[in-house]
């Protein structure tokens, strides 16, 4: 599954991109240095709390009336911006062959536009290092992430908010002084987005390129970002949705490696799928799976439950989530103060990855997962991807394959275990559980048809193409890198 150096276009100055395994050689090193001069590790979280201190920032929950520039359409009651940019709040018709009857519908965020998900990369002294910002966003629960060095829609570098330019914008669509490390265009939360995607790219400046940082932006390796993936809430989804499409595989990570960096990094790991067969099985998910939707004004969504007030559309159960409005102020951001929709989840998730050793090497068991906004049917997941509260009490729904082990794992077998918050961007204080779980030995390695057992490696492969792995796994991969 590796990709072939992508020669640079004609007449357009580009320099060519790197080739994969002397990528993944170097991220491996990067990886193994755990510290820098460029910016202790110890100084990242105090630099992220001085760095909210110092900023003007303000989120407060208004009514739908009070957002500035958002109106709800008198034809279908969408919510809208009045530039017809940015993105609108929509209806979704929804049917597949697992749910039956009618289907049902749901509010849901439509955002065709591509937005740039982007780190800057660059060598100090020999080390490869990445460029992250102490970024706010008006949804996160801690004020302030480690977010990308660019997180831009494409309202945002095309100049519909009408605020300051983007730093670094120009080192992404102008590569004549960077060459490509990562350029894929990868999905978003299915759950609450009808098909969207970013481009997720990282791009290598000269080490003698000493750009100006500032205040809001930090070099540090991959062992440092390791380290602070341990943590919760630290590294933003932007930020490990790109980190995850580095590429790992064939990087010879040495006879005393672990279990996890054999699975990332040794080209002599044996899988037990091949490339054909796990080609042949997401094919035919996605073939014969059925996912039906249709775009509805949003005011027919009442009549599956959904009931709209003057500050928030909410399902009457207390479940899903609810749509609300939000004024904010940011000092560091392109517009110092706007308005906006938020979608804020009633419950956090549980996105659980099970792994166990099969032939000598460590797989991950993965789910074809069908979304409501997923694109093309189906994307691979968490082995477990759910709301536990759906699952537990007097009105549960039945469980997902594999819910009691992981919920229930023992500590000793629960390798990774944090609280991750997603995209704080369009979602208030949305944050999962994510925790990646060693199971027995005798753990069956037969499974249900919409599972897989993969190598690390072999889904970082797949992250060199778009609509593979969906954004929970891709974080629930990078920080897998923290278990070595």
């Amino acid at each position: 599954m590796l990709v072939d150096t992508v020669a640079p276009a004609a007449g357009t100055g580009a320099r060519p991109a790197a080739d994969r395994v002397p990528t993944a050689r170097r991220l491996l090193a990067s990886a193994r240095t755990p510290d820098s001069t460029a910016m202790p590790l110890d100084r990242v979280v105090p630099w992220l709390a001085e760095r909210a201190r110092v900023g003007r920032f303000q989120v407060r929950p208004v009514p739908f009336a009070d957002l500035r520039g958002w109106y709800f359409d008198r034809e279908d009651g969408n919510l809208r911006h009045e530039s017809g940019r940015f993105f609108s709040v929509e209806g979704l018709h929804v049917r597949t062959d697992h749910t039956g009857g009618d289907g049902w519908r749901q509010p849901i965020i439509v955002q065709p536009e591509i937005g740039l998900l982007g780190i800057v990369a660059r060598e100090i002294d020999g080390v490869l290092h990445f460029l992250m910002q102490a970024k706010m966003e008006p949804g996160n629960i801690n004020t302030m992430q480690l977010s990308p060095t660019v997180q831009a829609t494409r309202s945002n570098f095309t100049g519909v908010h009408r605020g300051r330019p983007i730093p670094y914008l120009d080192l992404f669509l102008d590569r004549g002084r960077s060459r490509v490390l990562v350029d894929v265009l990868q999905s978003e939360q299915a759950d609450w987005f009808l098909s969207k995607r970013n481009r997720n790219m990282i791009v290598e400046i000269d080490p003698d390129d000493d750009i100006e940082t500032g205040e809001d932006f930090r070099w540090l390796t991959f062992g440092q970002l390791r380290a602070l993936l341990s943590q919760d809430n630290v590294v933003n989804m932007d930020s490990r949705s790109i980190l995850a499409c580095l590429p790992t595989a064939g990087a010879e990570p040495g006879p005393l490696a672990g279990d996890v960096m054999r699975s990332f990094y040794d080209p002599h790991a044996l899988p037990l799928h091949s490339p054909s067969e796990f080609g042949s099985w997401f094919t035919g998910v996605r073939a014969l799976r059925e996912l039906v939707r249709r775009r509805v004004p949003l005011d027919e969504v009442a009549a599956d439950g959904w009931r709209r007030t003057d500050e928030e559309i909410a399902h009457g159960s207390g479940r899903r989530f609810r749509v609300m409005g939000a004024d904010i102020t940011a000092s560091n951001r392109e517009v110092a103060s706007w308005s906006q929709p938020l979608i804020q989840p009633q419950v956090p998730g549980l996105m659980a990855l099970l792994v166990k050793r099969i032939g000598g090497t460590l797989h991950a068991l993965v789910q074809a997962r069908v979304d409501v906004g997923t694109l093309n049917v189906a994307e691979l997941a968490p082995t477990v991807h759910c709301r536990p509260a759906d699952h537990i009490g007097p009105e549960a729904e039945p469980a997902p394959p594999y819910f009691a082990d992981a919920l229930d794992a023992p500590a000793g077998r629960v390798l990774y275990d944090a609280m991750q918050s997603e995209e704080g961007g369009r979602f208030y204080h949305a944050q999962n559980r994510y925790t990646i779980v060693r199971v027995p030995d005798g753990f069956p390695e037969q499974t249900p048809e919409d599972y897989m057992w993969l190598t690390l490696a072999q889904l970082t492969d797949l992250l060199a193409h778009s609509n593979y792995v969906n954004v929970e796994l891709r974080t629930l991969l990078v920080c897998a890198h923290t278990l070595y």
